[in-house]
């Protein structure tokens, strides 16, 4: 029987000639829709914005590869659950869209629709359009991350190449595979991760982090490193850093979303390792009870810092096998049990209002994203299978 390939998904630009900031102005109609449905003015089928593939006046005859993209619709069409992605760049940012529908109709024809006011031009034509529910930022100003997020992507127009930011978008939207079958858009993860909000709505809240980001890449961890953090861990790490370093020189200052944030940097980071590993152990041996239910670590359920905590303190098969499949899993099951209790101490009083002082806040950075010491996202970044 023939291997199955991977899902499909695209890849694509957005133009400047059509709007100041293509993305910022689908970002206001989605937020927006958001506002409204948290006041209940509408129901949650409206969280969602049109995107539309536009084409170029100088092309008049049908996308090359329109029928790839029309069978990607009807596979979505067919199945609810199926994961596909928008990325989008401007060559120096990369976000990533949910899709759950293309179409060829003008939606713009239909009373109501959610897009933003440039595609009203009547000189604008489009191939077809997406519908998308979230649009998530993988990556601010920093080009040679995007460079490096897209070569995840194997591009099916070009021989299942990696994507190639220079030269290799032709023809878009790129057809593309994701061969490690990342999902970015689990309801209930996202949930657990962004207290029940959009990815956008928490984008929308991380202001400034793309500078910060670029600078703790280049200047404390290092590109092997940063790169092989989730994106998500990213922007808690810069957002807890921009806080830390904005305020540090106020002693009453409290330091909880400090604390909040590199929380969820770890927890996220942490489940990521352990989704990786779970794909190379027994189902019988990842398959775990937690809080008195019983999951399988290889469905990708998130997890939060004192469940895993517990989990990684436990002796027996998933602890054998962890250090056997992981790269340092003799660190991870043997002392990094102890700063996630030490983390988990801190953290719960921050999330209950309790005032936390730059002291106690200083002490656990500098751990943890490794001042005057290796740390322990480093550490993290290291945990990887054989």
């Amino acid at each position: 029987m023939p291997a199955r390939r991977a899902q499909r998904h695209f890849v694509d630009v957005w133009n400047p000639t059509y709007a100041s900031n293509a993305m910022e102005a689908h970002l206001a109609v989605l937020l927006e829709a958001a506002k409204r449905y948290e006041r209940r003015e509408v129901v949650e089928d409206a969280l969602h914005v049109w995107w539309g593939k536009i084409r170029s006046r100088h092309r008049h005859q049908e996308l090359t590869h329109l029928s790839q993209v029309l069978e990607i619709a009807a596979e979505l069409a067919a199945d609810e659950s199926r994961e596909c992605h928008l990325y989008l760049t401007d060559y120096n940012s990369l976000y990533v869209a949910q899709v759950d529908a293309v179409t060829q109709d003008d939606i713009r024809t239909s009373g109501g629709a959610q897009l933003p006011d440039y595609y009203r031009d009547p000189a604008l034509t489009c191939d077809f359009w997406y519908r998308l529910l979230d649009i998530r930022r993988l990556v601010a100003d920093d080009t040679g991350m995007v460079i490096a997020e897209l070569r995840a992507l194997r591009n099916l127009g070009y021989h299942d190449m990696p994507v190639s930011l220079y030269g290799g978008m032709v023809d878009l939207p790129l057809i593309v595979e994701r061969t490690d079958g990342r999902r970015y858009f689990d309801d209930e993860n996202r949930d657990r991760i962004t207290d029940g909000k959009l990815w956008a709505e928490l984008d929308a809240d991380q202001v400034g982090v793309g500078a910060i980001e670029r600078e703790l890449r280049d200047n404390l961890f290092g590109e092997d490193v940063w790169t092989a953090l989730d994106p998500a861990a990213r922007t808690f790490i810069a957002s807890a850093e921009k806080v830390y370093r904005d305020q540090r020189a106020d002693p009453g200052f409290d330091y909880g979303l400090v604390i909040a944030d590199l929380a969820k940097a770890l927890e996220v980071t942490v489940n990521a390792v352990l989704r990786r590993a779970a794909t190379k152990i027994a189902r019988e041996v990842r398959q775990v009870t937690v809080d008195d239910k019983r999951i399988d670590l290889a469905d990708g359920k998130h997890l939060a810092l004192g469940q895993l905590a517990h989990l990684l303190r436990r002796k027996g098969t998933l602890e054998r096998a962890l250090r056997r499949q992981l790269e340092h899993g003799d660190w991870l099951v043997d002392v990094f049990p102890g700063v996630l209790a030490e983390v988990v101490q801190l953290r719960n009083p921050a999330v209950h209002s309790q005032r936390i002082g730059r002291v106690a806040a200083t002490r656990l950075r500098n751990k943890l994203v490794g001042v005057g010491c290796q740390g322990i996202f480093t550490d993290l970044a290291r945990v990887r299978i054989r």
